[in-house]
């Protein structure tokens, strides 16, 4: 099979129907065999029973329902499992992704050799000061931490070599971050490729400005285990040492401080008096939580059992 499409959604009743007409139209007269997956994250309105009205006419149509909303990152990651195509691209469901880009995104996959190509709406028609603005500053930090030059980190619209989806765990609100992910498990040609941007047609936007937020949160977080997630000790290890050799030096200080003082008679200081001796402690302290902090890390790392933090109602 050449094609899977994945397509994530929450509450798009209106615009199903028309979406799948034009991806079908479209493989059609390329001549791609593709399947199509839409994954329902606990959507309210009638588009499950619109998804399974298409899956009695077209086959090649698969639905997965979440028993509630979970998230973009778990309704890739469940579709991602059962995927069968050579090249997978996921689009959302809103109709402001284009699916007559679907061909060339296919090209570019299979015939130079890219593992990952990813959309650009370099012109966007999204409020210019929910949307357009932090988005530009996001994409430049994600661009600065990850090291991974896109563009546009947030468009839907990505094509990947089935390697890459069947290597990578996506989790949180990881979705975003996926060419990240790649890039650190060995996936290095990624590209991307400009493509149209509409405003939406039906319904209203399901995400608000706190994406940005936790988009960041998620950077922080995609920094540090890119890093260190598999080898926690390199870092909690190093700080605690840290630590506790300063606060220990820092109380071996105060010792022969008060040792001096004892020599050369004077009497009558505390050692706890001296606000460095608590400083010394807390820093001992915590450098011994932080080195037991790196050794259960790299336990839990060793007996990590794979888990999943959603559950399906029903897959057709």
């Amino acid at each position: 099979m050449n094609l899977s499409i994945v397509i994530p959604l929450l509450n798009e009743e209106e615009s199903l129907e028309e979406l799948f007409t034009r991806i079908d139209n479209v493989c059609k007269t390329s001549n791609l065999s593709y399947e199509v997956w839409f994954i329902d994250d606990g959507s309210t309105d009638l588009s499950w029973s619109i998804i399974e009205n298409l899956k009695v006419q077209h086959p090649q149509i698969h639905g997965i329902k979440f028993s509630k909303n979970y998230g973009k990152s778990q309704a890739l990651h469940a579709a991602f499992e059962r995927t069968n195509g050579d090249v997978i691209i996921t689009m959302d469901a809103d109709l402001q992704d284009f699916p007559e880009e679907i061909p060339e995104l296919y090209r570019m996959v299979i015939e130079d050799n890219y593992d990952i190509v990813s959309g650009w709406k370099k012109k966007r028609f999204d409020n210019v000061m929910t949307k357009n603005i932090p988005s530009k500053l996001f994409n430049a930090a994600a661009r600065k931490v990850s090291g991974v030059y896109l563009h546009d980190f947030n468009c839907g619209l990505k094509a990947y070599k089935k390697q890459v989806v069947k290597s990578i765990d996506v989790y949180g609100d990881m979705h975003r971050y996926i060419p990240v992910l790649a890039a650190n498990a060995g996936f290095r040609r990624i590209t991307e490729k400009e493509v149209p941007h509409q405003a939406r047609p039906y319904g209203t936007s399901k995400f608000g400005t706190e994406r940005f937020v936790r988009g960041f949160l998620d950077l922080v977080t995609l920094w540090f285990v890119s890093r260190f997630g598999g080898r926690p000790m390199h870092f909690f290890g190093a700080v605690g040492t840290l630590m506790f050799i300063v606060g220990f030096l820092s109380a071996f200080w105060l010792g022969i401080s008060k040792l001096i003082d004892v020599a050369r008679g004077i009497y009558g200081h505390l050692i706890t008096n001296n606000p460095w001796f608590f400083i010394a402690l807390t820093m001992m302290l915590m450098g011994t939580l932080l080195f037991i902090a790196g050794f259960l890390g790299e336990m839990i790392i060793r007996t990590n059992r794979e888990h999943k933090n959603y559950n399906i109602d029903e897959v057709i």
